[in-house]
């Protein structure tokens, strides 16, 4: 089965090391709480917000051992008026079998506020 797992962060300044950072963290605990493996990765699309310019967050999945061969894709988010700012989203296709209300969506920092339903505090 085929799934499509969440993830967010927020950044507090637009530097490349906090963007590569902050993407690092919130990708290694989405692996982590969901046990994955790149091989039943199909792609990675990562959004950011108008802010968000001194590097592509794709960047930090590169660092990550195995996962070179992933399709990995930056975009810009669209700038709804009031949404939240400095913000880094990233959805993960994976091949599955986990049900998908036991997916392990991850909100990190400023970026619980977009799904407070799905946040879980470990």
């Amino acid at each position: 089965m085929i799934r499509g797992i969440r993830g967010a962060t927020t950044i507090n300044s637009n530097t490349e090391n906090e963007i590569v950072e902050k993407t690092l963290q919130l990708v290694e605990k989405m692996i982590q709480q969901n046990e994955i493996k790149s091989e039943h990765v199909a792609q990675v699309i990562i959004s950011v917000t108008d802010e968000i310019t001194a590097a592509f967050p794709a960047k930090a999945l590169r660092l990550l051992n195995g996962w070179e061969y992933v399709p990995v894709m930056c975009t810009r988010e669209v700038p709804v008026p009031g949404s939240l700012p400095f913000c880094i989203r990233v959805m993960m296709t994976v091949n599955t079998k986990t049900a998908q209300k036991e997916i392990n969506h991850i909100y990190l920092y400023e970026a619980k506020k977009l799904r407070p339903d799905l946040v879980k505090e470990n």
